[in-house]
């Protein structure tokens, strides 16, 4: 089974190949950027799946992902956004043109396994997508479908914010200002039901806080929000 990796840092593109070598025996290929993964579709590759960096030199992760979408060959196959990036605009963007999903760097492992897993049919363990079903969302907070994507939506603004924002306040060395916005956050995540992401938030520590830590737990609130957000556009939006 072919997996393709693309990006224009070595470094990056090395730790996610080692990554996925971890989840199984695959034929692991590598592109330097877009344009070079463009070229290598277009000679026939056929990858079961793609990895793809956002920002690149030629061609960005976008604009090969739109690529791949138009093309009728290519456009079933699972292609998975990379960035450091967490803002909405950027994560719902990628959602509309078609991403199968989105992730965070830096990498860790449960990130990778869970698109993987879709391949190989083991089951997901990534515990920051654990997340209440929508339909019970939906009903125990009494909205229709419309409404939870709005709330959705609204979490991974505040995410992108309080990321800067908590970043700042543990740059001052006040922990305490940023654990309520953590624990702000937590309840939001509570409320919509995004069981695994409200897990992270409350594992990190109670007293001093590490910068990259905060950040590795927000990027799964992100990712978890948008992956309920798939699963509510695959029901219908119910409203």
């Amino acid at each position: 089974m072919k997996v393709l990796v693309v990006d224009d840092d070595i470094v990056s593109r090395m730790v996610l190949m080692h990554l996925i070598d971890a989840c199984g025996k695959f034929e692991i290929l590598e592109a330097e950027d877009g344009a070079d993964a463009w070229d290598q579709l277009e000679q026939g590759l056929r990858p079961a799946i793609c990895f793809c960096d956002l920002r690149m030199p030629r061609l960005s992760g976008m604009d090969l992902l739109q690529r791949v979408r138009a093309d009728g060959a290519l456009g079933a196959m699972p292609f998975v956004l990379v960035s450091s990036a967490t803002d909405r605009d950027t994560v719902d963007q990628a959602s509309g043109l078609g991403a199968s999903g989105y992730i965070v760097k830096p990498f860790q492992g449960e990130q990778v396994r869970e698109h993987m897993a879709g391949l190989t049919g083991s089951a997901p363990i990534a515990v920051a997508l654990r997340a209440e079903k929508v339909q019970a969302t939906l009903l125990r907070l009494g909205i229709g479908g419309e409404r939870l994507m709005v709330y959705l939506g609204g979490l991974q603004s505040q995410v992108a914010a309080a990321g800067t924002d908590i970043a700042d306040l543990l740059e001052r060395g006040d922990d305490a200002a940023a654990h309520m916005r953590i624990d702000r956050l937590h309840t939001g995540c509570v409320t919509l039901g995004l069981n695994g992401a409200a897990d992270a938030l409350k594992a990190l520590p109670s007293g001093a806080l590490d910068g990259a830590q905060v950040k590795l737990a927000l990027a799964e609130v992100v990712r978890s929000a948008v992956h309920q957000s798939e699963a509510l556009k695959r029901m219908g939006s119910p409203s």
